[in-house]
């Protein structure tokens, strides 16, 4: 039974995914446009909006969060300083995924997640 199951595994452990969409949102945060497959990207997009929702708040518990969560630290500065205040009267909604074609080695369903 799958009740309240949530979330994708994308054929990985743990560790190795944590680290995967950790990495993805760090991408998505710094470049602002990444291409990736349809179930990384629907797996990273809440991980990317709760970071921005936790920018937009600023502070230092805010700092903090983001810190520990992204590898880099240009990415909890690029969240706090502009894209925070960027997105200050918007009410969710930081992101659109964009179909591309499939890819040519396996057929896997390709898009593009950016930043709106």
């Amino acid at each position: 039974m799958r009740h309240r199951n949530s979330g994708k595994i994308l054929d990985r452990k743990k560790g190795p995914r944590e680290a995967l969409l950790r990495n993805l949102a760090t991408s998505i945060v710094l470049f602002e446009k990444v291409k990736t497959t349809r179930a990384k990207a629907k797996a990273v997009r809440p991980l990317v909006e709760r970071m921005i929702t936790t920018g937009k708040r600023g502070g230092l518990v805010s700092r903090r969060k983001l810190s520990s969560f992204f590898y880099s630290e240009n990415a909890a500065k690029k969240v706090l300083e502009e894209l925070g205040p960027r997105y200050k009267d918007r009410a969710g909604g930081y992101t659109r995924i964009t179909n591309l074609v499939r890819r040519e080695g396996d057929g896997a369903e390709m898009v593009q997640i950016e930043l709106v």
